[in-house]
């Protein structure tokens, strides 16, 4: 008695879908208790010190023009991909639409090809996408945020305001590029459980050796010398 092909997708699809869950889960525990081994820890390092420099120097109209400018760049990278992520989801949506489409009930697919196993397929990509857009327009408005903070004529602005702003817009960033991660392995589910779960396996591979620091945090002056004695400090806890 064979395995039916319609129970891989039982078995694969959510072990596919808990690997990820869990590596990302890990990611998020360094993330937070050890920030110096993961490489947004690495890249907070060195956002900070620019923050510091930017606003130790802001007198300079040349400084303000170059932050400004490095903002504008990442605002405008994360306005490009919330608008990919808005067009995928109406062609999905519009795909969605068209019933007459059978494309991916070809016997060639090894896997649950049933109708309502193809919705539950778009549904899921179709999140992936919107949370990916949501992401990306909120990284994009906390960058907005802080080129005002960075134009602000006034001395009064504080320093860790600029900061928050900085990097919460890459850590919404971040979130987005995790979400388009996650739509491009429910996306070769369309094709089978088997590529699915292969591609988890190898993205989390990937992702694995992208996300970890080895390297000491650079020290710029007094922003670079906290954040190494911070991380430091949560190494030894």
């Amino acid at each position: 008695m064979g395995f039916p092909k319609e129970d891989l997708d039982l078995v694969l699809v959510p072990s596919g879908l808990l690997v990820m869950f869990t590596y990302h889960i890990f990611l998020l525990y360094r993330y937070l208790h050890r920030p110096h081994t993961t490489f947004m820890g690495y890249e907070n390092n060195d956002k900070r010190a620019w923050v510091e420099s930017i606003m130790e120097q802001r007198e300079k109209h040349n400084m303000i023009s170059t932050a400004l400018t490095v903002i504008s760049s990442n605002t405008n990278a994360s306005i490009y991909l919330a608008t990919i992520s808005l067009t995928l989801c109406s062609l999905i949506g519009a795909w969605i639409a068209n019933s007459s489409n059978n494309l991916f009930q070809s016997e060639i697919i090894y896997g649950d090809t049933r109708q309502s196993t193809i919705s539950i397929k778009y549904l899921s990509l179709l999140t992936c996408f919107l949370l990916a857009f949501s992401c990306f327009v909120q990284s994009a408005r906390h960058l907005v945020h802080a080129s005002y903070l960075i134009s602000n004529p006034s001395n009064k602005v504080p320093v860790s305001s600029v900061e928050i702003a900085v990097i919460r817009g890459g850590e919404l960033w971040s979130l987005g590029l995790r979400a388009l991660y996650f739509a491009l392995n429910l996306l070769l589910w369309f094709f089978g459980p088997i590529p699915m779960f292969m591609s988890s396996i190898f993205m989390v591979t990937i992702l694995h050796y992208l996300d970890t620091n080895s390297k000491e945090l650079n020290q710029y002056g007094s922003a670079g010398s906290l954040t190494v004695k911070k991380s430091t400090s949560q190494q030894h806890v």
